[in-house]
């Protein structure tokens, strides 16, 4: 007896029934991205299999079905099937934490532990005359980075002996990671970096439209270069074998070398439909204007709270937590002290504020990402930007970050077990480097405001959002506390922990989370 689910035989005729599992499982390689999305689409559509379809769908076709019903129609879901591989090389880290601001996101970018970014080179905005002044100050810390990289390698092996079982390569491969992670912090955000990524269309659709509607030049540039590499020709890995093979086959028969040809040297084009309309998102452009108005007027003259390095916002009336958060990105205020002036208001002038929100939406248009509220738990976080960039990887959560700025300061790389700047003769240095690019950034955000951020080393504070639940902040205050991650985070995490034990004492037995406090082995990654 035959055991699973009745199905009807393949082949067989009208009500011919077939005992047991007949499930047909199959891995599915080389259709083009957007041929793959309609296959699977078609399911919903027609009895074909996935071979069946795949065989008689052609480009032209496919692109006809997305004409239809993803333009027409609204059936966004049939992007999310079609998935594309990106290299983004040579960006700044400014572009970089911009493009990878997604929820529905996967990628890789490179590692400030691992590489020295001095060889990356710097992107340079359009400062006009006052170009030579920029440059000046990009170079000094370079300077400053090479010299606490140089530093503090030579301070980590006098105070760590290498263990007589540990080879030399190791011992140096795994110190030398350690100073780059104190000297990323003087790297500026104008720092070129390469990153992958492998999206869907729909994420790449609202990626694209994102990016193009940037207050910086050059992730507006990007965002039209995106979205051309999606609707281009792709690079081929397999091109230059082809073309060898396709030279022999035609030596041998011109008519079979020229079926060979149109085969394997065809242009592929990835996503030539699905992100053709991408354009300039005018709902956000237009409320992110309103909005810097408005939060303008009600935190005029009023001085930035203190506020720890993460706070916890207790949950709030759901009016009251949309509109605060409408407006957290339009200052530089602390989350708690916005929230609880905008409790404050009028019921009436709160509301309003909650409208001007969505006033602008398009019929397309998904809510801005600030309508995502009633998380239980909220982490207002004021961090370097280099320890924000590894916690901006965390997807499973809403995520605010305001604007970059020079008025939280900058933090110092030391940390528990390991020698600090001051031991090691770099402070002065440090300090020296991170106030003249401060210095630097403010002169020239009279020439061009948005410009001037690049100039800002990782190390400067910045403040962000997070908005989880309860598992999403042990999975983070977990993985981000482990021994072998840079303190930065490290001491994020601890404190995200700290904050819900206070908050919910008997849930933090919960947490399997690494003391910070604690010495760690420097020799062990």
């Amino acid at each position: 007896m035959g055991t699973g689910t009745d199905v009807k035989a393949a082949g067989a005729g009208a009500g011919a029934i077939a005992k047991g599992n007949q499930t047909d499982v199959y891995a599915v390689f080389g259709a083009e991205p957007e041929v793959l999305a309609y296959a699977m689409a078609k399911y919903s559509r027609s009895a074909l299999s996935m071979k069946e379809s795949l065989r008689e769908i052609s480009s032209q076709r496919a692109e006809e079905f997305l004409n239809t019903f993803y333009f027409q129609y609204g059936h966004r879901s049939i992007a999310d099937l079609a998935h594309v591989a990106f290299a983004i090389e040579r960006l700044s880290m400014v572009a970089a934490i911009q493009l990878v601001d997604e929820q529905r996101w996967d990628g890789q970018e490179r590692s400030t532990r691992y590489q020295n970014f001095r060889r990356s080179g710097w992107y340079t905005p359009d400062f006009g005359g006052r170009t030579g002044e920029y440059t000046e100050a990009i170079e000094a810390l370079f300077a400053g980075y090479d010299a606490v990289n140089a530093g503090m390698l030579e301070a980590l092996k006098r105070a760590i002996p290498r263990p007589a079982e540990m080879d030399e390569g190791q011992y140096t491969r795994t110190l030398k990671a350690r100073a780059f992670d104190m000297a990323r912090y003087l790297l500026p955000l104008a720092t070129n970096t390469s990153l992958g990524q492998i999206v869907n269309a729909r994420t790449l659709e609202t990626q694209v439209s994102r990016l193009l509607t940037s207050e910086y030049a050059e992730v507006r540039e990007l965002g039209a270069k995106l979205r051309g590499a999606a609707s281009g020709a792709a690079w081929d890995l397999k091109a230059d074998e082809c073309r060898i093979l396709v030279d022999e086959i035609a030596a041998v028969n011109a008519e079979a070398g020229e079926r060979a040809r149109q085969v394997l040297l065809r242009e592929v084009k990835v996503s030539p439909t699905l992100v053709k309309y991408a354009a300039v998102n005018e709902y956000a452009q237009k409320t992110a204007v309103e909005l810097k108005q408005v939060a303008e007027e009600l935190l005029a003259g009023v001085e930035i709270a203190q506020a720890p390095v993460v706070d916890l916002v207790e949950p709030m009336a759901l009016e009251v937590e949309i509109a605060a958060s409408l407006l957290y990105t339009h200052c530089h205020h602390p989350y708690r002290q916005v929230r609880e002036l905008v409790a404050a208001l009028p019921a009436g002038r709160r509301d309003e504020i909650v409208r001007m929100g969505a006033k602008h939406r398009g019929r397309h248009d998904e809510l801005l990402r600030a309508w995502s509220a009633g998380q239980g738990l909220a982490f207002d976080l004021l961090m370097d930007i280099g320890g924000f960039r590894d916690l901006h990887r965390h997807r499973k959560c809403t995520q605010l970050m305001q604007g970059y700025t020079t008025a939280h300061g900058f933090e110092l790389p030391d940390a528990p077990g390991q020698p600090t700047l001051a031991e090691s003769g770099l402070l002065v240095k440090y300090t020296a480097a991170m106030e003249e690019a401060h210095g630097a950034s403010r002169r020239l955000a009279t020439a061009d405001a948005a410009g001037a951020h690049y100039l800002l080393p990782l190390g400067t504070r910045c403040r962000s959002l997070f908005k989880m639940d309860f598992a999403e902040a042990v999975y983070i205050s977990e993985l981000r506390s482990t021994v072998a991650g840079h303190y930065s985070y490290r001491r994020v995490a601890w404190e995200m922990y700290l904050a819900v034990q206070r908050a919910h004492p008997t849930l933090a037995e919960y947490f399997r989370i690494s003391d910070v406090n604690e010495p760690v082995d420097l020799l062990k990654r």
